[in-house]
């Protein structure tokens, strides 16, 4: 049976044979994960489909077309692994030693130098030095020895992901005008339902109340009354779109995915949850589709995960807005005029200056805070 690089999607033409979970000869049993491979947008793993002997066509590290077979699966059981006495020892290398050493290891057991027609003591195990022996592997001194690999340095190529990932954030820059603007959120009445209801949301739904369903249904009923914010630029036209598809950028091992939900505003906060936690188990297992991560309407990042309390987020072109949640941060604010310690957020929101306004982009995250202010009446559902 051979092992082909699937078709993942329509504009994805190659893959990186990224891992081989398995070495060549070895058994394999059916639906067994045996490769691993990364496109531009996805890593995703291969799975044996029947049992047998892997052979290994195509090495780890090596780009290759979707349809290349990579390997094939063969009937049998693999060859017996040889005696290890069977390939017999090879003697061992004694390092390499300077005469300088040489001379002040004698010098050390108190042995004389060796002169013309003297005979010379021999110095050759490493366990008779005293001090570091410099061997060609290490690090050399000095500036008269720097044609010796620096082990230092580690030089690895790009993955496809991280290729893609560079390419989008130049065209980000190159082709929209891009500006931020800035807020901050007082996140009590958030947190305070959170620990009201937290409990029972989780009996009811299986899963945690976190903050981003809040931030989700904000920003769609923020992208109602804006819908700049939600359109698009195709060529010399805007294109308004009436659904929210959210997309919800998600840190993996291999760089950033943004996985959309669809319909967001139609999705109860549960349900939000567990597509969230749903895409997180995709992306840990490389079981994420590119059907996944097409489309989507507006973004929502969160870098306060890591503990960012402000950055500038990046467009997801084509789409037009980006917001940035942050770390909650306790801060003295002005309060009836009062200063109160409240639990603050920074908001960020990036947008296309050629489709939004700033006015439109200012009054939109004004929004945001708003609802994030005061979730009851048009955030909390039962």
């Amino acid at each position: 049976m051979e092992i082909k690089i699937p078709e993942v999607g329509e504009s994805v033409f190659e893959a990186l044979v990224a891992k081989w979970h398995k070495q060549d000869g070895e058994q394999v049993s059916r639906d067994e994960p045996v490769c691993e491979i990364e496109t531009d947008k996805i890593t995703m793993e291969i799975n044996a489909g029947e049992a047998g002997i892997l052979r290994i066509k195509v090495p780890e590290g090596t780009t290759v077309k979707i349809g290349s077979v990579i390997g094939v699966i063969e009937e049998g059981a693999p060859e017996a692994a040889k005696a290890p006495h069977a390939e017999g020892k090879q003697p061992l290398r004694e390092p390499h030693v300077s005469p300088t050493a040489r001379k002040l290891a004698r010098e050390k057991r108190g042995e004389a130098g060796t002169g013309k027609g003297e005979k010379r003591n021999e110095v050759g195990k490493a366990s008779e030095i005293p001090f570091m022996v410099r061997t060609e592997e290490q690090v050399p001194y000095g500036p008269a020895q720097a044609s010796v690999k620096d082990a230092r340095v580690t030089r690895k190529p790009m993955s496809p992901i991280r290729k893609r990932i560079a390419e989008r954030l130049l065209a980000a820059r190159r082709e929209t005008a891009m500006l931020t603007t800035f807020s901050e959120s007082d996140m009590s009445r958030v947190m305070e339902l959170r620990r009201k209801y937290g409990e029972e949301f989780l009996k009811k739904h299986g899963v945690r109340l976190g903050f981003m369903p809040f931030f989700v249904k904000a920003c769609c009923e923020a992208l109602r009354e804006f819908p700049a914010v939600n359109a698009r630029i195709d060529g010399d036209d805007i294109v308004y779109q009436a659904f929210y598809d959210i997309g919800i950028a998600v840190s993996g091992e291999k760089g950033l995915v943004v996985p959309v939900l669809r319909d967001a505003d139609r999705l109860h906060f549960a349900e939000i949850e567990r597509a969230i936690a749903d895409f997180a188990e995709k992306i840990r297992t490389n079981r994420l589709a590119i059907a996944d991560l097409e489309g989507g309407t507006f973004t929502i990042t969160n870098g306060g995960v890591f503990g960012s309390l402000m950055s500038t987020p990046i467009l997801n072109p084509p789409q037009s807005g980006v917001l940035g949640m942050h770390a909650i941060q306790e801060r003295p604010v002005a309060q009836d005029g009062k200063v109160v310690v409240r639990p603050m957020m920074y908001l960020a929101l990036s947008y296309d200056h050629r489709i939004i306004d700033g006015r439109e982009a200012v009054l939109f995250l004004k929004k945001v805070k708003e609802y994030m202010e005061e979730p009851e009446e048009m955030l909390l559902e039962g």
